[in-house]
Parts: C-alpha cells; structure tokens; sequence
C-alpha cells in the first residue's frame, strides 16, 4: 500500500514538473487529470484498506489472561507445623501463591485461612518479614501483624480474605471470587478448621 502511495506521489511530481514543459495547454490538462484521478483512486484505496484492516482486527479481540478465580493448594495435612504461634496464634505463612495468585495462606492454631496480598490502603502488595512476624507495605508504610490486622500506616481496615472451602477430594480450594473483610471474618466460608 505504501509503494503504491510513494508511486503515485511519484507519477504526480513527475507530472507537474512536466506541466512546466508543455507547450499545448490541452496535454497539460490531460497531465493534471491523469494525476488527480491517481491520487483520488490511491484516496479511496487507502481508505479501503484501512477499513478492511480494522474490520479483520475487530475478529481477533484483546483478551485479558488471567488465572482461575479457584485454585487448589492442597491436602489439610500438608499445612500441619510443629512451629509454636506467636502472640497472635499464627503459626505459619505459606507465600507459594504470593505472586500467581495473590494469595498468602495463614496457618492460625486450629485453621487455616487465605489473605489476599492487596494493602487495604491503596493496593500495593505487602511483604511478609518472618523475623519480625509482620507484613508491610513499600508504598506508604502500612503494617500489619502476621494474622493481618492493621497496626501502623495509613490502611483503614485489615487485610481481606478469600473464601476457603475443602473440596470432595480432600482438597483444600481457595475462592477469590468471595473476599471478606474484617465483618465477616467470623464467616465459616472465609476459614476451614482443621
């Protein structure tokens, strides 16, 4: 398409520096048509094959990716420790998910629970610090302890959680289609016993 304008473009100069040289009025004209009807035709051509390529582009939509909204991560007795609580009877955090799913796992004494890695500040990912038993945020200095109640910084809440639930193969599935807040944290969907 862009040879086909640079050729008409070039017919067209060619042309008008010939439009200089004639002598008959009547070749000079022809000369002129010759070269407006290229440039209306590469116009309309043009056009058309924009049009055409939007339409085929049109076919092929932008799909976003993302991962499931269920996820299993395994059997109850794959989260057992022999670790002792800490202060706020967490006993341990598995960050395998962190960066797939966005997804801590928190192994309190008698449960087991999924937070979502999303500062309820303004959505930046926390770290865990295990030396410290504590969760905080590079963005604005929010901190959290290790069961993700909010104790410093700027967030207004804690951090939420997701559904949890066991499925028929003994499987432990996490939902991220549920989130809880702080409310609702008492809910027997937002935690399994174990």
């Amino acid at each position: 398409m862009l040879l086909f304008i640079l050729y008409i473009f070039h017919k067209g100069v060619l042309l008008i520096m010939n439009e200089t040289k004639c002598s008959n009025g009547s070749e000079c004209d022809v000369n002129r048509r010759k070269f407006l009807s290229l440039a209306g035709w590469g116009a309309f051509f043009t056009t058309i094959s924009v049009s055409l390529l939007a339409t085929v582009r049109f076919l092929f939509p932008r799909v976003l990716f993302e991962p499931p909204m269920t996820f299993k991560i395994g059997l109850p007795e794959n989260f057992k420790s022999d670790e002792t609580a800490d202060s706020h009877n967490v006993l341990f955090i598995d960050e395998r998910w962190k960066d797939s799913q966005r997804v801590w796992i928190v192994r309190e004494k008698g449960k087991i629970y999924a937070m979502f890695t999303r500062c309820t500040h303004l959505g930046c990912t926390p770290n865990w610090f295990p030396e410290d038993g504590i969760f905080k945020c590079p963005c604005h200095g929010s901190q959290y302890y290790s069961n993700g109640v909010n104790f410093a910084g700027p967030a207004p809440r804690p951090l939420d959680r997701f559904a949890v639930t066991v499925s028929d193969d003994g499987q432990i599935v996490v939902d991220k289609s549920k989130l809880y807040s702080v409310k609702e944290f008492d809910d027997p969907n937002s935690y399994i016993e174990v």
